[in-house]
């Protein structure tokens, strides 16, 4: 896959905040490829390990709906950015592109381990890269970061908006009986509706997304090579 290089990675504070404030502004929160079938589906997820510094990020590309695996790509990466709340992009950032940059193919969706538009200033993990991969891009996160919401029925489907500022950034969604929810939000050139319907058909009876378990479980698996 090729990277849109939107901006340095080498920034401070000041810059970084500066920088998400004007991507922000770029992204688009509608389904723009309506017309387009979806047929792959990738998820991304990352980990660190804190004596080593490193980072360990995965990328695996399925087949949708059947949800078998077509290609993964991986790369470990040392921590370059210090662990900030709300600028995480710029830490979990370069590994993660350096996995996509392996793909051989171009998924039609990604979903991320991470919010999207779910963030304090709009521009989660999900978001962010989305821009720099420019395809439809979606945030499954296992907690919330933002915004209050009601009751979620017991059902698999049911969900709640997730409102922040008197505004819908996304949708608390139960994948799976007697089990948390989790956080659905826009990434990029996708609408929240459609974004939910994507994370939905997914899930093969887990609580996570097919795409995202399957990467949690590759950097599992490069974790413990590395140990």
């Amino acid at each position: 896959m090729k990277i849109k290089h939107l901006h340095r990675w080498d920034v401070a504070y000041r810059e970084a905040v500066a920088i998400q404030q004007e991507l922000k502004e770029k992204l688009i929160l509608h389904d723009e490829d309506v017309l387009k079938p979806i047929k792959t589906v990738a998820g991304a997820d990352i980990s660190y390990t804190k004596e080593d510094g490193l980072f360990f990020a995965a990328v695996v590309l399925l087949s949708w709906p059947a949800m078998n695996i077509i290609e993964e790509a991986s790369s470990i990466e040392e921590v370059r950015f210090p662990y900030i709340p709300g600028l995480l992009t710029f830490r979990e950032g370069p590994p993660l592109l350096k996995a996509f940059e392996k793909l051989n193919h171009y998924p039609d969706a990604v979903i991320f381990d991470g919010q999207g538009i779910a963030h304090p200033r709009g521009i989660g993990l999900a978001s962010h890269i989305g821009l720099l991969l420019d395809i439809p891009t979606i945030g499954c996160a296992k907690t919330r970061l933002i915004g209050s919401y009601g009751v979620v029925g017991d059902r698999v489907g049911d969900c709640a908006s997730l409102i922040y500022n008197d505004q819908a950034i996304g949708a608390v969604l139960r994948t799976r009986e007697k089990v948390k929810p989790v956080f659905v939000s826009q990434g990029h050139r996708i609408g929240l509706q459609k974004a939910v319907e994507v994370v939905l058909s997914c899930c093969n009876g887990y609580r996570l997304p097919e795409p995202v378990r399957r990467a949690h479980l590759t950097v599992n698996r490069l974790r413990s090579k590395q140990t």
